[in-house]
């Protein structure tokens, strides 16, 4: 059984959202992988215990009035609690189930409706968070049959499923944490689609292009310190005249989003947002 790395904070009054993006933007650089609300504060998930640690010296210095706490959640608690919490999204005509809420997901479907069956395992997109919704919300507008994709932190899997059900011909699904993969793998499975998406460990930190590079359609819905930083590389996925579908960021962060992607020669075309969180589609 996997045990995830995390970081709880507690502040003296529950924090409101623009607190937690501060807090989430100093972290960045450990690239924190999932953000769960508690009472009182928030939970942040890491890749490993190095990640977490650094992260707790970091918000100690930076946001003394904030409670601290480290610890190792196991994987299988989180999918009990999940289970009572998540039920069916709807994102457009876009139907994002867990296994267990398939019937209900059912009663709701119509003619052109799309369903996803999607496990929710913890730190990956189900579409019950905005960032997720808001790229599920473009790919709707944006993907056009035949197209080939590329979802970089890939996660779930959730936006390549959705990308190649919206029509897409094939999708390449990526990600540099291995446990992503394999929930991903069984999501892909589980809808149908393991001839049309392929998945494959690719670290953005590596410098290196992902195999069948460009692509008609990018999606990366990760953070907007990582999107910055590998703005060029990024970039470089995307095809001439495609499109990229950018989130994983709040309204703050998008004009320094935009001026990377700018200097790489995308400009965007269309956004999506909700509560704070932002999505954004550029193109060449």
């Amino acid at each position: 059984m996997r045990h995830y790395p995390a970081l709880d904070l507690h502040w003296p009054a529950p924090p409101d959202d623009e607190t937690v993006g501060l807090v989430l933007a100093a972290v960045d650089d450990e690239q924190p992988t999932a953000v769960e609300p508690q009472p009182g504060g928030v939970r942040i998930f890491f890749g490993d215990e190095q990640a977490r640690d650094r992260a707790a010296v970091i918000v100690g210095n930076a946001f003394p009035d904030v409670a601290l706490s480290s610890s190792l959640i196991p994987d299988d608690n989180w999918a009990e609690r999940s289970q009572a919490g998540l039920t069916p999204v709807r994102v457009g005509r876009l139907i994002v189930t867990p296994p267990w809420a398939k019937e209900a997901a059912a009663a709701d479907v119509g003619p052109d409706d799309i369903v996803l069956t999607i496990q929710p395992s913890m730190g990956f997109g189900t579409g019950h968070h905005q960032s997720t919704r808001l790229c599920l919300e473009l790919l709707q507008r944006h993907v056009r049959a035949g197209v080939s994709v590329l979802d970089i932190g890939t996660g779930s899997g959730v936006l390549a499923a959705a990308a190649v059900r919206l029509g897409a011909g094939r999708a390449l699904a990526v990600d540099y944490d291995t446990d992503a993969l394999e929930s991903a793998r069984e999501n892909i499975d589980a809808n149908g689609l393991a001839d049309r998406v392929t998945l494959q460990v690719f670290d953005l930190a590596a410098g290196r292009l992902p195999e069948s590079a460009p692509f008609d359609v990018v999606c990366a819905n990760i953070t907007a310190g990582v999107l910055e930083r590998h703005a060029a590389l990024v970039a470089a996925t995307v095809a001439p005249g495609g499109l990229l579908v950018a989130s994983g960021y709040q309204e703050w962060d998008a004009a320094d989003v935009a001026a990377a992607f700018s200097s790489e020669g995308l400009r965007p075309i269309d956004e999506a947002l909700e509560d704070d969180w932002i999505a954004h589609a550029f193109t060449r």
